[in-house]
């Protein structure tokens, strides 16, 4: 009986690799020793920067809402201080999201935190 020397678990394996190595830079999407690593990393980045994200898009909000607060004559660790204070329960994204489409609301908001820090 001859034996099997590259079965079709093998060849799904490299299979699989070598799809997910597609448009990928020079050996890297033709060799499988190389696409092997190469996908490792790939999936290595892929999960850090799912984590990633939520805190660079916290810092997008914060800097959006520094901008929005610093004409109204407050900082932003200022503007927290007094919202924490006054009671308003507004997360980052909503208070960023408030800045850029409706300001005159925005400015109701600061001018509450500014009152909680002023009493």
């Amino acid at each position: 009986m001859p034996r099997a020397v590259d079965g079709t678990r093998r060849k799904d394996h490299r299979k699989k690799i070598m799809k997910r190595a597609k448009g990928f830079w020079g050996r890297r999407h033709t060799n499988y020793k190389v696409a092997k690593d190469a996908i490792t990393m790939a999936m290595n980045y892929s999960y850090t920067g799912r984590k990633d994200r939520k805190g660079d898009f916290r810092t997008l909000w914060i800097a959006r809402i520094n901008a929005a607060c610093r004409p109204e004559g407050i900082t932003y660790s200022r503007l927290i201080q007094g919202m924490s204070k006054a009671g308003i329960g507004i997360n980052r994204k909503a208070l960023s999201n408030m800045a850029i489409e409706d300001p005159t609301a925005f400015v109701a908001v600061v001018s509450q935190a500014k009152a909680a820090l002023g009493a």
